[in-house]
Formats: structure tokens, C-alpha cells, sequence
């Protein structure tokens, strides 16, 4: 079963190409962090403007950097069924653990489509397949009742639920079933999300304090309440000016100011504003992170 800190990891650029050595570098001090998983390719890994061949490449190099020590679930989503089941079935040869798929974009197929999406794609590939919930970005919200659909094909094992409502994830768990992994995708979640009966989470933070969020979730299961509400509270101002905008730029700027890479993102994205770089430099400067 997937689930504990799971890193929503960056792609990162230097001069307009994808950076493997840096990426190489990320991946290491993550799995060194305590890090349970790598995501490649998702949101945070701008799978939307990566092509074809770069999404491929960007795969086989977290396979090859992560050697099994922990779960790759690659990011193999798109509105076009037939290119979400390419990427798959790509994933799979090249050795990833598991996919994961947001929901169709752009399109807003209805529940029906949405559950013939994904068991087009299950029933093609024998990869384990997490689908990815995150109506603001897809303008689709899968409902509880299509998962839980969706959660009796045999590899369809896990959800990451970036809803926004803690309703609908506790609907999922409660529809799905003890042994479907429902994985936070937004890390202020996390720690409600563990509350009630949830896996873990695919988190953006864990590009930047990589061991806080495993704390978190290894302080929860280990029964530490305490603990766990610690790193919650520390994280919350962190994670806060992570959003200040969209996702992946200030990750991008959080990870640029630690030496780490290149604050690269590719058009549409664009750098952060200077009222908000300035945000996020003192909350970083706060916790510690850079001086």
C-alpha cells in the first residue's frame, strides 16, 4: 500500500533544458531526508510543458537515481486518453512502482467518462494507477461515488484528493475501503487527513524540508500526537507562502535560495513577483532555511 511523505517533486531547468544532474541531486537528499516516494512529472513537476520525450527522460532518471529504495509513482495524466495511456504504459516498462493520473483536463468529462478514463487505462497497463483529484486545476471533480467505482479494479489502489474539502476525503475513505490509499494533495491537510484514516500525502513542502514532513507522518503513525501537531504548526507559514503563487514558481524560488537549482519555470509561469520573492525570503529566513 502507498502512502507516508511523499515528495511532489520539482523538474528542474537550466537554460531552457531539464537540469539531470540537479534533479539527480534532489532526488538523493530526499530518500537521505527520509523521504517514503517519488513523484515525478505531476503538477509541481510541469508535466504540461515538458515534451513527450523530456516526460520519458524526467521518468527513467527518478527510476535510475532511486534504484527501488523507495516507490516511484510517475506522473502519467493527460485530458487525451490515448496520451495518458502511452505515458503509462511507458512508466511501467521503464520500472516505475506505480502512476499517477489526474483526472482529464480541459475536456470536463462527466462521472461516466471520468471511470471509463481511468479503467481504459487500468485494464491496458498492470501498473498500480493512484488518480489524481484536483478539480481547481482540471475544472473536473471526481465525486466519492466514481472512486469508490473506480477502487474495484484491482489496480486502481490509491487517490491523491487535492478537493479541498476534508468532506469528500473522508467520504472517499469511507466509500473506498481500508486497503485504498487516499493521499493528501495539499499539504496543510496532512495531518487531518492521517486523522481520519488517510495514507499519507504527495507533498509540494517536501521539496524544501523534506524530513519535517516525514516526521509528521512517522510521528502520527508511531502514535505522537504531540509531535505531529508540532510539525504541523511549524510547517503552516511555510507552506502558506509556498502558494503565495501558483505551483511550482515559489517552490522553485524556496529551492533557488537554498543553492539547490535554478528558479526556472517555463511560460506560461513566470518568476514571482518582488513583493511576493520577498514573502517567501523571510518566511524561509524564519525557519531557519537560509540566512
Amino acid at each position: 500500500m502507498l502512502g507516508g511523505a511523499i515528495v511532489a517533486i520539482v523538474t528542474p531547468f537550466r537554460n531552457g533544458k531539464v537540469d539531470e544532474e540537479a534533479f539527480r541531486r534532489l532526488i538523493e537528499e530526499q530518500i537521505v531526508a527520509g523521504t517514503d516516494g517519488i513523484a515525478p512529472c505531476g503538477t509541481t513537476g510541469e508535466s504540461t510543458t515538458l515534451s513527450h520525450e523530456e516526460h520519458d527522460r524526467v521518468i527513467e532518471i527518478a527510476i535510475d537515481e532511486v534504484k527501488k529504495r523507495v516507490p516511484v509513482i510517475a506522473g502519467t495524466g493527460s485530458n487525451s486518453t490515448a496520451e495518458a495511456l502511452r505515458l503509462t504504459k511507458h512508466a511501467w516498462e521503464a520500472g516505475a512502482d506505480a502512476a499517477l493520473l489526474v483526472c482529464p483536463y480541459y475536456n470536463r468529462p462527466t462521472q461516466e467518462g471520468l471511470y471509463l478514463h481511468y479503467r481504459t487505462i487500468a485494464e491496458a497497463v498492470p501498473i498500480p494507477i493512484v488518480v489524481y483529484n484536483i478539480p481547481g486545476r482540471t475544472g473536473t471533480n471526481m465525486l466519492p461515488e466514481t472512486l469508490a467505482r473506480l477502487a474495484k479494479i484491482p489496480n486502481v489502489v490509491g487517490v491523491k484528493e487535492a478537493s479541498g474539502s476534508l468532506k469528500q476525503m473522508s467520504d472517499v475513505i469511507d466509500l473506498c475501503g481500508p486497503d485504498f490509499s487516499v493521499l493528501s494533495g495539499d499539504d496543510i491537510f496532512t495531518l487531518a487527513l492521517l486523522a481520519i484514516g488517510g495514507k499519507g500525502v504527495i507533498s509540494v513542502i517536501s521539496n524544501v524540508v523534506p524530513g519535517d514532513m516525514a516526521e509528521l507522518v512517522d510521528a502520527f503513525a508511531a502514535g505522537d500526537l504531540e509531535k505531529a501537531r508540532r510539525f504541523h504548526y511549524r510547517m503552516s507559514p511555510l507552506i502558506d507562502a509556498l502558494f503565495i503563487e501558483t505551483n511550482p514558481t515559489p517552490v522553485k524560488a524556496a529551492l533557488a535560495m537554498m543553492g539547490k537549482i535554478e528558479a526556472e519555470t517555463r511560460l506560461p509561469l513566470c518568476n514571482m513577483t518582488e513583493k511576493n520573492h520577498a514573502v517567501l525570503k523571510k518566511v524561509m529566513q524564519d525557519y531557519g532555511l537560509i540566512g
